[in-house]
């Protein structure tokens, strides 16, 4: 067996470029005839871009309140009928309550987008209390989980798709995001398998996007300064490639597309990354401490 395992690491790494290279053509030419139409219920600026593309829409979150808005501008933009329904995406029976809701409305279901997530910065030793990050654990996954649980069945009818919005940090974190990363590479993993138990009954496209000029993005620019080198991209040309890559019918999308260097560097070289990402960040902590100490003088 060891002389197996041997043989196995010396030789698959070349002979994979070689199918990676072989295939590349003809799964170019597979994808370009995997064009659908969807239909979303779920996401602000996700709900703009669907509404202008005449989805009909049913817009879940924690206040209602919050929606009204989004509502309005959805239905200006050509949605024909939206609908607004308050529901916590951690509670289980929420979860069933605003699927129903939305079958019982429109009479069908053919896209979920999972789109609920909190994150703040914090490293180890800023957990005073371990119970601080449970919510995180319970948006950022089980949130996907059960609203994706309750809607299978309606999905498997319509044979329609369910779109995860992950993070990079799922498979490349950085120091300070151990929580938030934990909980976006569960999502990963648990809808990649999802994905291979469900066949060609639902598909599920899972999105891993960088550093977007949100709330969160804009914090993680904060706390390290050094970031502010890397151009933040916009909710709406996000909201923009993730409607066009799940009428693509795509398994993954990246954005900002260049993120996808970091990944096989990553795989090949994780010691020269973890160094990398060490020096990085140390740098930012010197930026901070002299903007912080030229303040003070």
């Amino acid at each position: 067996m060891a002389a197996i395992q041997k043989l196995l690491n010396i030789a698959l790494p070349p002979l994979s470029l070689v199918l990676l290279s072989s295939f590349m053509i003809p799964f170019l030419i597979f994808k370009l005839q995997l064009i659908n139409l969807c239909l979303i219920y779920f996401g602000k600026q996700l709900a703009y871009e669907y509404g202008r593309r005449g989805a009909v829409l049913s817009l879940v979150d924690i206040r209602e309140d919050n929606l009204v808005v989004v509502a309005e501008k959805a239905r200006s933009l050509g949605s024909p009928d939206v609908i607004i329904i308050a529901a916590d995406v951690s509670k289980l029976q929420d979860c069933r309550r605003f699927v129903d809701q939305t079958v019982n409305h429109f009479g069908r279901l053919d896209c979920l987008v999972n789109n609920a997530g909190i994150g703040k910065p914090s490293g180890f030793k800023d957990w005073s209390n371990a119970s601080e990050f449970t919510p995180m654990m319970d948006v950022n996954f089980w949130g996907s989980v059960y609203g994706t649980l309750c809607a299978i069945p309606h999905l498997k009818t319509s044979r329609g798709r369910i779109i995860v919005i992950a993070s990079v940090f799922g498979w490349f974190p950085l120091p300070k995001s151990s929580i938030y990363s934990a909980s976006k590479a569960a999502a990963i993993n648990y809808f990649e398998t999802l994905r291979m138990e469900l066949g060609r009954a639902i598909s599920i496209t899972i999105v891993t996007p960088g550093l977007i000029n949100t709330d969160l993005g804009l914090t993680v620019v904060k706390e390290e300064r050094i970031m502010e080198i890397i151009p933040l991209l916009s909710a709406s040309e996000l909201a923009e490639s993730i409607v066009k890559s799940a009428c693509r019918g795509d398994m993954y999308l990246t954005e900002p597309s260049w993120v996808k260097v970091l990944f096989p560097f990553k795989l090949l070289y994780p010691q020269l990354v973890d160094s990398a990402v060490r020096s990085f960040i140390g740098l930012s902590r010197k930026i901070n401490n002299s903007a912080t100490e030229l303040k003070l003088e």
